[in-house]
């Protein structure tokens, strides 16, 4: 007689069935239940800095500088430049440019204090060498005031304002700079400011210029003199016309009485 499909043989022998599931687990032993999955999601892993630099870098400097740094029509080359020009571009906001200019200017950096990190170490990887972002001590005023009188003040002014060069370049004002963005210029010479080396100012003359440059944006702010409210040379020499003034009158009305006397 043929069984219908829908019986079981467990159903037709409960007892050998039974039997068979007994051996069965001691056989194969203990099966451990796999647990329900977790509903609440995984925590999102950080980003390594390296990551982040190619990322960073792939979406907003390779399509001028080239993939490895090797330079295009549209940017320069980017091999050996070293950490400090890539902090001094890039926390000046000097860079990056939505076009070509021939001069970038100072304005707020594009990149977050962390992106910036990470581009410097990415573009580092490229090789050959440059120079390393600068430690700036404290240093020595009056030895800063001449080393930037000899070196700085025929192209950035005497008092640090800045001034206009040849052919559209200008020398920028200083009294922004951070001390470390003061010697990254020196040790980089960015745009036509010629760099200088450890063997042409050493490590505390750059120590004593950085201090000296920062002391005048404390002199801009007070010009000195009798501070007449802080207005500075201008109204002192406004009171000191009004001064002479009053005291030619005085003496010509003076003189005009003698004479009638």
């Amino acid at each position: 007689m043929r069984l219908p499909r829908a019986v079981t043989l467990p159903a037709l022998y409960p007892r050998r069935a039974l039997v068979v599931g007994s051996v069965l687990a001691l056989a194969v032993g203990p099966v451990a239940l796999a647990p329900a999955p977790d509903p609440t999601p995984a925590p999102a892993t950080a980003t390594p800095a390296g990551d982040r630099g190619t990322q960073v870098y792939l979406e907003r400097c390779a399509s001028c500088h080239g993939v490895r740094g090797q330079g295009s029509q549209q940017g320069p080359s980017l091999v050996g430049v070293g950490p400090a020009s890539v902090d001094f571009q890039l926390s000046t906001g000097r860079m990056p440019v939505s076009r070509e200019v021939s001069q970038a200017r100072r304005r707020e950096p594009v990149f977050s204090a962390g992106d910036i990190s990470a581009l410097v170490d990415h573009v580092a990887s490229f090789g050959g060498g440059g120079p390393r972002i600068p430690r700036v001590a404290l240093g020595d005023v009056v030895s800063g005031r001449e080393v930037f009188a000899a070196n700085c003040a025929p192209c950035h002014g005497a008092a640090g304002s800045g001034a206009v060069l040849t052919n559209g370049w200008s020398a920028p004002p200083l009294y922004e700079a951070s001390p470390t963005q003061i010697a990254e210029a020196v040790r980089v010479g960015p745009g036509l400011m010629p760099a200088f080396p450890g063997q042409v100012l050493t490590d505390r003359q750059v120590d004593d210029l950085t201090s000296y440059v920062r002391r005048l944006r404390t002199e801009r702010l007070d010009p000195g003199g009798n501070p007449l409210g802080r207005l500075g040379p201008l109204a002192e020499g406004l009171l000191a016309w009004l001064a002479v003034l009053v005291l030619l009158v005085a003496g010509v009305r003076w003189l005009g009485r003698r004479a009638a006397e």
